[in-house]
């Protein structure tokens, strides 16, 4: 039985051989307090966020791409892989997907948790390569192929060649960091105090990193927000702009491509060749962004372009990587 986990800051998949992706749920788990086991995990936890009791509390277990909480994850990683695969899973080998810039600590932990969770042999995949993978770039070939994943805790920066990554940038700013930028936008211009699923429905909705050339009518848009007065404390609405939403993700967009161009600066010269001429592929999240592709092609001068599927990328080539296991093992690290 094999398992690819493309174990996310927002959202885990689980990818299953021969079957594909079975599982794509939010990385939330509600514990009550002094309890072992889990509430609620995924998509039902996900809907306590900011509404719970005291006595219940939602906890993401990774943050900024890594285990933060240790026994949260292990419980959501159990109660993922019984619901993806019912009934015994005898010999259970796992893929799972890190950061490129984990630690053998955080490494060891994200391991030990696959392995609680029934495991038998879990083998690393850094997440960059899983990404270029799952967006169909020749990372095999002596061709240097640059992927920027932008998912919800981390961005990974990486040239890969020749089945491994020459260099690459790992950085804790992603959809998360998107979302307190605009929480904060909020509480200093407007002294109205939003939970964090309210900063990320106003970034799905008129979130973007660039004007978009032919969609006039996304500049006059507006989205209203309900919160909480910061001086009052009371109720209150606010309209959002367009060009308000863009002011306030300013800070982490421009964090994403400053670390594009300081992995270009330091890629070596036959491989930023190959870059110029093939383009930079945006995966995750992030990549959703309206306009982010047109500000980094134009900060870099280098094509850019959004993978087909750029929120399944990951886990894709996770599932690459578990149906062609012995092609692609020289990707992975063992456990």
């Amino acid at each position: 039985m094999d398992i690819g986990i493309d174990l996310g800051t927002a959202n885990t998949l689980l990818y299953v051989r021969g079957q594909g992706i079975v599982l794509n749920e939010p990385s939330v788990v509600a514990m009550k307090e002094g309890a072992r086991t889990a509430l609620a995990v995924g998509t039902e936890a996900k809907e306590t966020i900011g509404r719970t009791p005291g006595s219940i509390t939602a906890i993401r277990p990774l943050r900024d791409g890594v285990i933060s909480d240790y026994e949260a994850a292990e419980e959501m990683i159990r109660h993922f892989v019984r619901k993806a695969v019912p009934g015994r899973r005898p010999r259970t080998r796992m893929v799972v997907c890190v950061p490129s810039g984990v630690t053998q600590v955080e490494r060891r932990a994200i391991v030990h948790a696959a392995q609680r969770a029934g495991a038998r042999a879990v083998h690393l995949v850094e997440e960059p390569m899983a990404a270029a993978i799952g967006a169909g770039l020749p990372v095999a070939e002596p061709r240097g192929s640059m992927v920027v994943d932008i998912g919800g805790g981390t961005t990974e920066v990486a040239v890969i060649s020749l089945g491994g990554i020459v260099t690459a940038q790992s950085l804790r700013v992603g959809g998360d960091r998107l979302d307190e930028s605009i929480t904060n936008f909020v509480r200093k211009e407007h002294g109205l105090l939003i939970g964090e699923r309210t900063a990320e429905d106003v970034k799905v909705a008129i979130g973007s990193a660039w004007p978009v050339p032919g969609d006039e009518s996304l500049e006059s848009r507006k989205f209203t927000v309900r919160g909480r007065e910061k001086v009052g404390g009371l109720p209150k609405t606010v309209e959002l702009t367009v060009r308000e939403v863009r002011a306030a993700l300013d800070e982490p967009v421009e964090a994403v491509i400053a670390a594009v161009r300081a992995t270009l600066e330091e890629c070596p010269p036959e491989l930023s060749g190959d870059v110029m001429e093939h383009g930079i592929v945006l995966t995750g999240g992030g990549a959703l962004l309206p306009g982010l592709d047109l500000r980094m092609a134009s900060a870099t001068g280098i094509p850019v372009f959004v993978a087909d599927e750029p929120l399944d990328s990951v886990a894709l080539g996770c599932g690459k990587c578990v149906e062609d296991f012995d092609a692609l093992e020289r990707v992975m690290s063992a456990a």
